[in-house]
Order: C-alpha cells, then structure tokens, then sequence
C-alpha cells in the first residue's frame, strides 16, 4: 500500500519537475538544498533565488522573438518590468542584467529610477512608462526626470487633466501614452476599470487635447485587464476591440507607433499547473497583423509589463511546524513558526495559492491537515491545496522536525506584508536570504535581513525612550 508522502505525490503529479527534485528524501528546488539553507540560518524564513528573474525575462523574449519571425511581424518587442511586484534593489539589479526597461506606478518610483541611471544600471536609452494616478509629487518627479535629459520618460495618461499637468512641468516637447480603460469580467463588482480612458473616448480626447498640441506627440497606446493574459473569450474579445481603436487612432496620429499589452502572465501555482506562453503570445502576434493588414496601417512595436512573471517564481519561504492540535475527530492544525496574513498576506486577502511542499521526510505517512498561523486572528489560515482541496503533509511527530515550503512567492508579499515594518500580532518578519550563482555556476547564499527584533518594534510603535 502506497501510503508514504513520496507516493502521494508521484501519483498526483508529474514529478520530479523542472526546479524540484528529491535528494536523500529532501526536496531541492533550482538545485538549491533547502535542509541546508534551513541548517544553516534556521526557520522561518524567506529567499529569493535571483538566477530566476533572468531565467523567465529571457524565455518571454525568446518567445516573441520566435513569434515574430513566425508570423513576419514588422515591429519590434520591448520588455518592461512592473516595480510594484518588487522595488527591492537586488531585483531591479537582476532584472537590469538583460536590457530591459521600467514601468513605473507612482513619485518615489522615480527616485528609484535616478538612483539607478546614477549607477549605471539604466541609461537614457531605457524606456521608463510612467502609470498610475498622476498626484502632484508624481508629476513633479516625472518633469524633473525628462528634463534632466530622459526624453524615452513616457508617461501613460490616466486622466483628462494629467496633459495639461504635466506640460506645466516639463521644458520642451514630451512623448505620452494613452492607457484604456478597460471592460472588466461579468463576474466584477465594476463594468469598467478606474484605471484610463474608456475605449469610445480615446480618439475624441485625442482630437481635443493632443492634436495640434505642440507640446505633446502621442507614442502608445496602453491596454490591460485585471485577469491577465489567458485563454478566454473574454480576454480575445477586450483585445480586439483595444485594436479597434489602435487602428482608429493610427490613422488620424502618425506618431503612434508602440501597443502596450500589459503584463498578465501567470506563474506557476501548482505542480499541476500547465499555460502554453508560446502558443497564447503567438496568437497575440497574429491578431495584431490581422487587424493591422485589414485597417492598412504599419504594426506598432510592442512592449510587454511583466511584473509577477519576471520575479514570482523566484521567491519562496520556509516554515517549521512547531505543534499539531487535534480539534476534533477530523481537523487537524498543523501550527507554523509565522504568520500566513504577515508573511504571505495574498493567501489571506484574494486566497491566492502557492506551490506547498514538505521540505523533508518525504519517506514518511502522510496525513490530511489544516495550516494554521500564529497570530490570534481567525484568518491566519491555509487551508486548500490548488487541486486538491486539501492539504497532505508527512505525519506530525514529535520528535522529528518537519519543515514545509511555499514556492513562487516573490510577486507583491513584501510590499503589501509591509516589509520591515509592523507585523500583526507583532509576529517578527522572518529572516531573509539572498541565493545566487557565481560565475562557476556555484551556488552563493547572502543574509539580507535578520528576523525583526522587538527592539525593531518597539521603536516604530514609539517605546525609544527609557
């Protein structure tokens, strides 16, 4: 009877895959030995693993650039990296490694931007697309960065008045984009995204506000939707009525030139999880020829903003489980040494699931348990496994350790975990580690961030004095 942790999961999935693997009964992930890692600096903790990003940067290039030649494509492909998913240096220093560019979200974005064009890791050929609400500070920043010479600064208008703004601020003739607002899915609270201008207003805003503007040349049209890039009618039929209009524009704005597709590729949730990228991008490819060929206008060059899929899948943490509390006849809480709501706030707020798996004693029986965190609050919970709606881990002992991975967590948990600052239930922020390849191909490890302290605590809640 096949009754070990092994055995549950080679029945259920294809495994061993790409970035896991078995070695002396403990999970590897990308070759790195995870019992090590948690040897050598404890648990709980967090990692980014940064050979990843550019892992993913240049399967997505090659994949257009094979789309491209397949479909005769005229244009070109650029692709930009979404700060928001990660702002964190180390990131933006792998990311830069690959010629790319940077979309940007809001004011100290910019700041980020100049730090990094001082360190020469983004020159004045780089393309920084400017998105988001526009406040005043945001403005500022973005009139400050194209008249210090940055003249691919493109910002995306979101509103009627950001032109008039933002010609106030900058010296000169400036480029901007013009971002949709796109219908949201039947199943949204909302018709139409707050984000843009609605698909029947942007040529009449074009007439009214751009044309005959000296100030101001239109570059891009910009079109995204909150699900992403998938495989629905939904998706095909947004993206065709955003050509429409591409077309429509193209002929009255000889400038325009540049679609922006967005960002909306998805990362791997599941040992089961399957998406065909080269088949949807192009699919993609070859809706924009067809329209273009039917409208008689020149394909634009096109630029992507992959925030989740450039660094999701480089992240991960680790957790020991400390106890097993039996409930009741059928529950049972396997409690970790963190907190889901702080460390991995997307499993609490939009029940986003990651890739789980026990780190060792995978040679173990396995057992059917709930996830519990440590704070005092009823949410602090994981409880479903993509697929299975249930979670099976080795058996809860005592006297044998047992430490568990979630994977492919590097997208938005720092920033929305509110990284180095308050923690509910003042739970500390877990250690950080830093693993990269040297030029060997050598394995490297670096701690980022020790686990907060309650003096770190103490001080942001105001008890400094004596």
């Amino acid at each position: 009877m096949n009754i070990k942790y092994i055995d549950l999961i080679d029945q259920t999935y294809y495994f061993p895959q790409e970035e896991f693997d078995l070695n002396n009964n403990k999970l590897s992930f990308h070759g790195i030995d995870l019992m090590g890692l948690v040897e050598k600096y404890g648990a709980p903790l967090k990692f980014t693993y940064l050979p990843r990003i550019s892992e993913n940067i240049n399967r997505a290039k090659k994949w257009f650039s094979t789309s491209i030649d397949k479909n005769n494509y005229q244009g070109s492909y650029h692709y930009c990296y979404c700060t928001k998913s990660s702002h964190f240096e180390h990131v933006l220093n792998e990311v830069l490694n690959n010629d790319v560019h940077i979309e940007t979200s809001s004011a100290f974005d910019i700041d980020i931007v100049e730090k990094l064009k001082k360190k020469g890791k983004i020159s004045n050929d780089t393309f920084i697309l400017c998105n988001g609400f526009k406040r005043d500070q945001y403005i500022t920043n973005i009139g400050r960065l194209i008249n210090n010479g940055h003249r691919n600064c493109i910002p995306i208008i979101d509103n009627y008045e950001e032109i008039d703004l933002l010609a106030e601020e900058i010296d000169g003739k400036f480029q901007i984009g013009v971002r949709i607002a796109s219908e949201e899915e039947p199943k949204f609270e909302f018709y139409t995204s707050r984000l843009g201008i609605g698909y029947k207003n942007i040529v009449p805003f074009f007439n009214k506000q751009i044309k005959g503007n000296d100030k101001v040349e239109l570059k891009m049209l910009h079109f995204f939707i909150n699900t992403g890039i998938r495989d629905t009618a939904y998706y095909w039929n947004e993206l065709l009525k955003c050509l429409k209009v591409y077309v429509q524009l193209k002929k009255v704005c000889p400038t325009l030139d540049s679609l922006n597709i967005g960002g909306g590729f998805p990362i791997k949730n599941s040992l089961a999880f399957n998406y065909d990228y080269q088949y949807m991008i192009d699919e993609i490819i070859n809706q924009i020829n067809l329209a273009c060929q039917e409208a008689n206008v020149p394909v634009p060059d096109i630029f992507t903003e992959f925030g989740s899929f450039t660094v999701g899948e480089s992240g991960g943490a680790i957790y020991e489980i400390l106890y097993q509390k039996q409930q009741n006849d059928r529950e049972k809480w396997n409690m970790i040494d963190s907190s889901f709501i702080t460390t991995l706030p997307d499993t609490w707020a939009i029940n986003r699931r990651f890739v789980m798996l026990a780190i060792n004693r995978w040679n173990d029986e396995y057992e059917r348990v709930l996830l519990g965190g440590l704070t005092c609050d009823s949410d602090d919970y994981y409880n479903s496994e993509q697929n299975m709606n249930a979670i099976y881990l080795p058996k809860y002992r005592k006297d044998k350790p047992l430490y568990i991975g979630f994977f492919n967590t590097g997208a938005y948990q720092e920033t929305i975990g509110g990284f180095g600052g308050l923690q509910h239930c003042l739970i500390p922020q877990p250690k950080h580690i830093l693993i990269d390849r040297d030029k060997s191909g050598n394995l490297t490890t670096q701690l980022f961030s020790e686990q907060q302290k309650s003096e770190d605590l103490l001080q942001i809640l105001g008890y400094n004095g004596n």
